[in-house]
């Protein structure tokens, strides 16, 4: 695949993925394409703006005719759609865009590359469609989905459109679905970054109810090269879990977090819970290790390690993040274009 369309290129993993192409394949043409909600952030992208190969177009998904333009305009082998709203949060106080971007966006994007009949279609998806876990037992890919919160529910039906675009028109398309994700430039509303943020600046690191909820913790960049490696060898239709073999309580990671910045346990806060509060998820990623070849790079403990020195490292980022002064940058970017 040498012309991709990547959807929600500004935000957490979608620029990670856009950095990693731009960087370590050199032949590849990127045309970002980012609406820049909350979550989208031109700064993460601040060396790669003037790249020869990289093209940004703030638009949204669920805008059909500027996406067939930029088919067409760009002649596009392939589109890897990461753009959705992802904060199980926001999902349970404000559904709605959830289901127009998350569901409405893909079936955009699904018409038109089956339209300009697009080579691949890659769904980023999450484990969090497989629902929850008891304290034995991992994920797989033939997990039935049984999704939990407004969230998920929403990536479940737009992983199904994009299955129902293979069978119904032949679409070649791909699945995969991620543990959760950390790593740098993570908006700081997740677990990882927020308890960095915090820990920081002396503030109370809020806990959800005992703090024992477990996830499989995947860096960002290891993410990246999964889909790439999906991209590149897997067949069409085949879905893939990806994992970093990292289960860990949050509160495990609050304390390492904690202990790498120097400060005191005492600052941890437990809080009440959350409504439908998943109790643990484990992704079994053998599948895309045995067919392609994939495997993590780094262990939970390095991964960490250079996840809080690089927010050490760019303050200047996180204070843009935390303050809203990155939503100026766009503006500032192209005042005089």
């Amino acid at each position: 695949m040498k012309r991709l369309l990547v959807t929600g290129g500004a935000g957490f993993i979608g620029s990670n993925f856009v950095q990693m192409v731009l960087s370590e394949h050199p032949d590849c043409l990127v045309v970002n394409l980012d609406k820049l909600t909350y979550a989208g952030n031109l700064e993460n992208l601040t060396e790669f703006m003037s790249h020869g190969n990289h093209r940004f177009v703030h638009g949204d998904i669920c805008d059909g005719p500027l996406v067939t333009r930029l088919l067409d305009e760009h002649r596009i082998d392939a589109i890897v759609n990461f753009a959705a709203e992802s904060h199980v949060d926001r999902s349970i106080t404000g559904p709605k865009i959830f289901i127009d971007t998350n569901v409405g966006g893909t079936l955009t994007l699904l018409e038109a590359a089956r339209d300009k009949k697009i080579s691949r279609f890659l769904q980023v998806s999450t484990d969090e469609v497989y629902g929850s876990l008891g304290s034995e037992g991992m994920f797989t890919e033939r997990t039935p989905l049984s999704p939990n919160s407004p969230y998920s529910a929403s990536k479940a039906s737009a992983d199904h459109f994009v299955q129902a675009f293979g069978h119904t028109w032949g679409l070649p398309y791909n699945i995969t679905r991620c543990s959760n994700n950390y790593g740098p430039y993570q908006f700081p509303e997740k677990l990882i970054p927020l308890m960095i943020n915090n820990a920081i600046h002396d503030k109370e690191l809020p806990v959800y109810g005992d703090g024992l909820y477990v996830r499989d913790w995947l860096y960002v960049y290891d993410h990246c090269t999964a889909i790439w490696c999906v991209l590149q060898n897997a067949r069409p239709g085949e879905v893939y879990n990806v994992g970093g073999c990292n289960e860990k309580p949050n509160l495990e990671v609050i304390r390492l977090i904690l202990q790498h910045v120097g400060k005191p346990e005492t600052l941890i806060k437990h809080v009440k819970d959350r409504p439908g509060h998943d109790r643990r998820y484990a992704i079994d990623a053998g599948k895309i290790m045995r067919d392609l070849g994939w495997k993590p790079s780094v262990t939970f403990e390095e991964g960490i390690a250079r996840t809080i020195d690089w927010y050490l490292a760019n303050g200047q980022w996180l204070s843009h993040v935390v303050s809203g002064d990155y939503q100026n940058y766009y503006r500032t970017m192209y005042a005089n274009r």
